[in-house]
């Protein structure tokens, strides 16, 4: 099966909306043990969501350092055209990496345009 359909990204709202479906549907025929079931689906849904949402700038960390390995030295402007997120989002996980000590600054000058990473040894 496909990575990208299994993610939460797809099946969070899917269970969302068929929680609330079967919520809906549980009301009309005042069936309370299925409507508090489907509450519960929509909650853990609800779940889901919010950890893919709290897991995406981790799983950009990854792309971001997979091409500083193969690309050292490149520039912020590079590394946010090649893992399609903006110059200001990858300056973010840039910061985290290099505190994290898995990056290492390299200046070419006192222009931050021109700054480079590469991987800490």
């Amino acid at each position: 099966m496909n990575p990208t359909l299994r993610s939460a990204r797809f099946t969070a709202p899917t269970l969302l909306a068929l929680g609330a479906l079967n919520a809906w549907t549980a009301q009309e025929r005042e069936d309370y043990g299925a409507f508090s079931t489907a509450l519960c689906l929509c909650v853990c849904a609800a779940g889901l969501f919010g950890e893919d949402l709290l897991l995406r700038d981790r799983r950009r960390d990854r792309a971001v350092l997979a091409h500083i390995a193969t690309h050292p030295g490149a520039a912020t402007r590079h590394i946010a055209r090649a893992v399609g997120a903006s110059e200001r989002v990858v300056a973010r996980n840039l910061d985290r990496l290099t505190d994290d000590g898995l990056l290492v600054l390299v200046t070419d000058g006192a222009t931050p345009a021109l700054r480079s990473y590469r991987l800490a040894s």
